[in-house]
């Protein structure tokens, strides 16, 4: 052992390896672990100079750090940036509107006005704002507000003025604009394809401002202990300009957690910027241009919308609407054909499926792939995965499918499931995670921030507890336990990610990725386990962030 950089002793260290070993001190060089130790100090024999920096963890628990596979960290960075509408604070539309009509006042006239956050199912009125209302507190600012599930926006009659979408406009496949019961325009956007009309006429920020917003909000996902991160859909909103950004806070360091890019998949179409790229070749010039702190996570698609927006794809009607099933957002014929050519390209494919339909079209595509171009480790994937019934997680076990769980809903949305949108026997199935442990499936939770707060431990406590926000728990039989749940956000998403020999366990070679944590959430109450403090987050043995008072080493 020639030189130590970093030494952490008296910790308590949760490896989860596969025997899930306990340790007491490591030892780091180069950004890697190169010895573990049962005791809580090194062998006499260990040589430590004056270079050797000493983290003396004092009881505190070392995990390895968190990888969340699937959020939007550009959405949720610029965010900051904007009004916010969420559920709560504001409690009502007129709570919203005042939010609005204050930022108007000190904003130009003919200057775009963005908010985000609100939740028409938790406000008061129980609907969304109106272009009416938005009209009223900023005639003259178009007015751009998306839903908390990123799948609806509020516009007004300005907005709706600069994006050409007059009274005849025809609904575009897989969404629709909201009309009030004269049929005229209500300003509702419903799902991507109708929110693009307008956001392709909001001007769009700098790839610099990108980039600032991207290391202002990498600063949160860290004092979260996340170390590994995945943005599920570069490119979705701003084009190219958010893979340039990507890749130079990479490059500079601006954000430090090693990122994941999942690549929306219409600019790998033919004639688009990476229509002929394979996989491999794209990976290679994400890796270069970021020096290696970044690397190709995916093809990123959709095929259905949201539950709560009741568009998400169903086999049976939705609870509260029995003439609604949701809407797959493509036909199944040119969706396999879109699959099979990212497949045969290399891709590892990322689908979006919430409704038990969306699941069950996307298994359909993935075997069409497979039939046609056999690959032995494609590790493609579900993302949200929230009503996957049984016969769908049968069919995930035989093609080798993985799951992105969103498990974050049981608690945010868990209550109006039961009484709104699915109701009691379908809502106690909602990420279904024993059933898929049971099935030896490989798969992960997430936060998909912003849609809800970033925060792995907060996704273990929903995943060990399931209890939704009224306290009730929510398909007792579907928990799991705490340390599997540690798993999923930390070894199991280092195999989501093509990258288990590297990280996701604390052992011996692998990159020196951690989160130290105030408490050991395999030794606490349960329930106290979202409340569990990180105190630290190091990534490649450096510290990037410290809980002012944390006082290690």
């Amino acid at each position: 052992m020639d030189k130590i950089d970093t030494l952490i002793t008296n910790a308590n260290i949760l490896t989860l390896d596969e025997q899930n070993s306990i340790a007491h001190s490591l030892a780091i060089t180069d950004g890697r672990i190169i010895e573990i130790w049962q005791e809580s100090e090194p062998p006499a024999s260990v040589r430590i100079t004056s270079n050797t920096e000493v983290l003396n963890l004092k009881g505190k628990t070392l995990i390895p750090g968190f990888i969340d596979t699937h959020n939007h960290i550009l959405m949720y960075s610029l965010n900051k940036n904007k009004v916010n509408c969420s559920t709560p604070p504001n409690e009502s539309i007129d709570d919203i509107l005042q939010r609005i009509k204050v930022k108007a006042n000190s904003t130009p006239k003919g200057q775009w006005l963005e908010g985000y956050g609100y939740d028409d199912t938790l406000l008061k009125e129980q609907r969304h704002p109106t272009r009416e209302e938005l009209d009223q507190i900023a005639p003259d600012h178009p007015v751009f507000i998306t839903h908390i599930s990123s799948h609806f926006a509020a516009v007004n009659s300005k907005a709706l003025e600069l994006a050409g979408v007059d009274e005849q406009i025809k609904n575009p496949q897989g969404g629709f604009f909201g009309r009030d019961k004269n049929g005229r325009l209500d300003g509702v956007l419903h799902e991507i394809p109708a929110l693009e009309y307008v956001q392709k006429v909001i001007p769009v920020p700098t790839v610099d401002e990108i980039v600032a917003a991207l290391g202002e909000g990498s600063k949160d996902y860290l004092a979260q202990g996340i170390t590994t991160n995945a943005d599920a859909g570069v490119g979705l909103f701003l084009g190219e300009s958010e893979l340039e950004a990507h890749l130079i806070a990479a490059q500079k360091g601006i954000n430090p957690m090693h990122s994941q890019l999942m690549i929306i998949h219409t600019l790998l179409r033919e004639g688009e910027k990476f229509g002929n790229y394979t996989a491999e070749q794209l990976n290679e010039e994400i890796m270069n241009a970021s020096n290696g702190k970044a690397c190709l996570d995916s093809a990123k698609m959709f095929q259905d919308g949201s539950i709560q927006g009741l568009t998400g794809a169903l086999r049976e009607p939705y609870y509260n609407n029995a003439d609604v099933v949701g809407e797959l957002l493509h036909f199944q014929e040119a969706f396999n054909e879109e699959i099979l050519d990212l497949h045969k390209r290399g891709f590892r494919v990322t689908i979006h499926g919430n409704g038990d339909r969306a699941i069950g079209s996307i298994l359909e595509g993935y075997a069409f792939a497979q039939e046609k171009s056999p690959r032995d480790d494609h590790r493609h994937r579900i993302e949200h995965v929230q009503t996957a019934t049984i016969d769908d997680l049968d069919n995930m076990q035989k093609l080798r499918v993985a799951g992105s769980v969103f498990i974050n809903h049981v608690y945010y949305w868990g209550d109006r499931h039961k009484r709104l949108f699915l109701g009691p026997e379908r809502s106690r199935r909602i990420s279904p995670l024993a059933d898929i442990v049971k099935r030896d499936i490989l798969f992960t939770l997430h936060s998909d921030c912003p849609v809800t707060p970033i925060s792995p431990l907060f996704s273990v406590w929903a995943a060990v507890n399931r209890l939704t926000k009224e306290g009730e728990v929510l398909g007792p039989e579907q928990k799991i336990d705490v340390v599997t749940a540690l798993k999923s956000m930390t070894i199991y998403g280092a195999y989501m990610n093509f990258s288990e020999d590297t990280v996701g366990s604390i052992e011996i070679g692998k990159r020196a990725d951690f989160a130290v944590l105030d408490k050991d959430p395999t030794n606490v109450d349960p329930l106290e386990i979202k409340d569990i403090t990180v105190e630290a987050t190091l990534i490649d043995g450096k510290k990037v962030y410290e809980k002012q008072g944390a006082l290690l080493g």
